[in-house]
């Protein structure tokens, strides 16, 4: 977890507006920190999407303040524990199951994010474009013809499988999740979330509505 993104995100925190934590080579436990971090200091973590920008290989986070009475507190300790924090000072000692259930609650809103119909469509998409980028290579010649219609054949037959994977890894995460005793919530837009307190989502329903 580099200090360089902690520094950043609590100084953004000192304004007391939503936060968005955008980094381009991030990893979900990398993040799943830097929201645990942010919880001592009176956040908490509402959503996460895949970052859209040029390379697409990042994630943004949103954060949110807590205005529950147990964050509060926790947020006036830490502050006067470590009062240098946002300028690289000490921070709060990780909690190892603490960060391992946030980056469970991250794993299962960025693995459902689309619904399974979203996603025969993107990789339905995904597949012939890639298959219609190798026939530009290779030309309009007969074996090129056939190289390339196979491959798109065997890149559409994986469709299924990737479904079956997420459906895995998604199942994976709802037993971490309801093992911890979070509660399953149903935001505006219809996806399934898993949040600490009954009924409550953090921020809005759809936090990322018309933003970045």
């Amino acid at each position: 977890m580099s200090n360089r993104h902690v520094r950043k995100m609590l100084r953004q925190m000192a304004s007391g507006e939503p936060v968005q934590v955008t980094s381009a080579m991030a990893s979900m436990r990398k993040l799943a920190r830097l929201a645990f971090i942010a919880q001592q200091f009176g956040y908490e973590y509402a959503d996460v999407h895949q970052d859209g920008g040029p390379q697409g290989n990042g994630f943004v986070m949103l954060i949110v303040p807590d205005p529950s009475p147990q964050a509060r507190a926790r947020a006036e300790q830490n502050r006067a524990q470590y009062p240098n924090a946002s300028d690289g000072g000490a921070l709060p000692a990780l909690v190892p199951d603490e960060v391992e259930l946030l980056k469970a609650r991250i794993a299962f809103d960025l693995a459902t994010r689309y619904t399974e119909k979203q996603l025969t469509v993107i990789m339905g998409v995904g597949s012939s474009t890639l298959a219609l980028c190798l026939g530009l290579q290779l030309g309009a010649d007969t074996t090129s013809l056939v190289v390339t219609g196979t491959v798109w054949a065997v890149l559409l037959a994986l469709v299924p499988v990737g479904l079956a994977v997420n459906r895995r890894y998604r199942a994976k995460y709802v037993a971490r999740l309801q093992a911890a005793g979070l509660t399953p919530v149903t935001d505006q837009s219809g996806r399934l979330r898993y949040v600490p307190r009954p009924g409550q989502l953090p921020g809005h329903g759809n936090p990322f509505a018309g933003g970045a």
